[in-house]
């Protein structure tokens, strides 16, 4: 059943949050991450094959850990946000927001009227009807989460409108992307990107809107909390599993080597 969105409640009172994508679509590691502190989960539909059953089991992991769980989909197209939504998640994050009409359909999209169009039903969402309706849509309009990510040179232009679109709730930037649209792929240290994102974040400070940063190198968490943001994206599990595996490997295969 849909419930108080904590993420958002987190946000809204001041506090620093941090989170992780999910890009192993297995309900036990979302329950590690949930338990080993993190404050939301953003669950991969757009690098990552993942069926509506599955999903909906990853949603569940989270909610039983208390972890807030948001769903990365392709794009704006409202049947997909319907399903994601339907299967209990508390938000979307809308990859390659490149202008403010593509976040106003994101957002009519998550929303029921008179806030959007989306399609009513019940289900889980209600607690198979232990929610009135109409309360279970004033609660939806009021905690579900709509993210931009702004990846590529456009979204960087318009990112005074996208922020200015009512029901935005937070903004993600997206500088690996960003840095190939820019003309330096893969290099999202490159001054030109570190601009755009500086860029991105003055422009969601300037309108009120929480701006998520993920920090890559060392000292840019440390300067980003300096710089007031309370929202991190860490990594996902995948990179973090991966060199954790090689670091554990590495450490025994150390031992004795100079004999």
């Amino acid at each position: 059943m849909l419930r108080t969105n904590e993420l958002r409640a987190r946000l809204a009172a001041g506090r620093r949050v941090h989170g992780l994508i999910n890009s192993i679509p297995a309900p036990l590691l979302v329950e590690m991450i949930g338990y080993a502190g993190f404050d939301f989960v953003i669950l991969d539909l757009e690098h990552v094959g993942v069926n509506p059953q599955t999903l909906e089991d990853l949603i569940r992991a989270a909610e039983c850990c208390g972890l807030t769980p948001l769903v990365r989909v392709p794009g704006v197209e409202p049947g997909t946000i319907l399903r994601v939504l339907d299967a209990g998640a508390l938000g979307i994050v809308v990859p390659r927001v490149q202008n403010a009409d593509q976040a106003r359909q994101a957002v009519r999209a998550a929303r029921y009227h008179p806030l959007g169009e989306r399609g009513i039903s019940g289900g889980r969402t209600t607690g198979f009807g232990t929610l009135p309706l109409a309360e279970y849509l004033a609660l939806a309009n009021r905690e579900v989460m709509v993210v931009a990510m702004i990846e590529d040179a456009s979204g960087v232009e318009h990112i005074d409108a996208i922020a200015a679109v009512p029901g935005i709730d937070m903004v993600l930037e997206g500088a690996i992307d960003l840095s190939q649209s820019l003309g330096v792929p893969a290099q999202a240290q490159h001054p030109r990107v570190q601009d755009a994102v500086r860029h991105i974040a003055a422009a969601c400070r300037a309108r009120g809107v929480p701006f998520c940063a993920i920090p890559r190198v060392d000292g840019q968490y440390e300067a980003w909390c300096e710089a007031g943001i309370q929202a991190f994206l860490l990594g996902d599990d995948r990179g973090i599993g991966a060199k954790a595996l090689r670091a554990h490997l590495a450490a025994f295969q150390g031992v004795g080597a100079s004999g």
